[in-house]
């Protein structure tokens, strides 16, 4: 296993910038994000972010990236970008489609994966989101296995927020709907990139799935997750407000379990800190110090 870092949290850095940190502090591998850079949008917290401009991308652009990742040591775990693709206006879902081929595309020719999000229409059942799924992923999928590129599916709920009440804008969230999902797309080239924290308020176990999905697990985001108690007495499950991603090691993740399961499947991929802790975004440096303090941590298991 290899500790790496998802760049989503170092936006105002460059690609170079950011594989100098890296490297300069010890980290092999980083996940890049791809959000469409002529957008200038920024849909929601930690998107937006582009180290790679995916348009236009060629084999002399493949080359440059290649190029400073053997300048500094450093790969690519994965390309990231995480949209919602199953979203009710199909003009825009289909925008999101042909930016994850893009990506995809993008990674064929840096000869590494790509991680993303299913997608949901939040205001539909799990039932009735299936036949959109149905429609959408299975050409999604077509296209990674044409370019030998895997592709990471995270399971996060995308529950946080007003706008993403009463479903959460992402299918993937329970074994349950991941075996609904390989048996529809039974692809190799089809997995998951495993996130323990959202597990953690779903009040599930992070290292039970692991040992039935091990051929799934591609990609690995090392979070936190946080549950206040006095804060869910008042609000309820269902409320906001009362469970908060933090780094690895203050929250409420037993990783010295995780690593155990881990390690258990022969797990040998990445694990990239994905930082979304509040507490450390006053600045630049607190970012890059989270960073550093997650890797430190984690060096206990790995």
């Amino acid at each position: 296993m290899k500790i790496g870092i998802v760049s989503a949290i170092l936006p105002d850095l460059t690609l170079e910038q950011t594989l100098a940190f890296a490297a300069e502090n010890g980290f092999p591998t980083v996940e890049v994000m791809c959000w469409p850079a002529a957008s200038g949008k920024k849909e929601r917290r930690y998107a937006g972010t582009a180290h790679i401009d995916v348009n236009g991308f060629d084999k002399k652009e493949a080359d440059k990236v290649k190029s400073l990742l053997k300048k500094y040591g450093v790969s690519l775990s994965a390309l990231g970008y995480y949209p919602n693709p199953l979203c009710a206006d199909e003009k825009e879902a289909a925008t999101y489609i042909d930016h994850i081929k893009k990506v995809i595309r993008a990674a064929k020719l840096l000869e590494i994966n790509m991680n993303t999000f299913i997608g949901r229409d939040h205001t539909r059942s799990v039932a009735d989101n299936w036949a959109v799924f149905q429609e959408r992923w299975p050409d999604i999928i077509r296209e990674a296995e044409k370019c030998g590129v895997k592709v990471g599916i995270e399971n996060c709920p995308m529950f946080f927020s007003q706008d993403e009440w009463p479903g959460g804008k992402n299918l993937a969230v329970s074994p349950k709907i991941w075996r609904e999902m390989f048996e529809r797309i039974p692809s190799a080239n089809f997995g998951l990139n495993y996130d323990p924290s959202h597990m953690i308020w779903q009040f599930m176990d992070p290292a039970r799935p692991l040992q039935e999905f091990r051929d799934r697990i591609f990609h690995v985001h090392a979070k936190d997750l946080k549950i206040w108690h006095d804060r869910l007495d008042e609000v309820g499950i269902m409320g906001f407000g009362w469970n908060s991603p933090k780094l690895p090691g203050l929250g409420d993740v037993k990783w010295s379990e995780f690593f155990a399961a881990l390690t258990e499947i022969r797990y040998n991929g990445p694990v990239c800190i994905e930082v979304e802790d509040r507490a450390y975004e006053g600045s630049l440096e607190d970012r890059k110090r989270a960073l550093i303090q997650s890797k430190r941590f984690l060096e206990n298991f790995i």
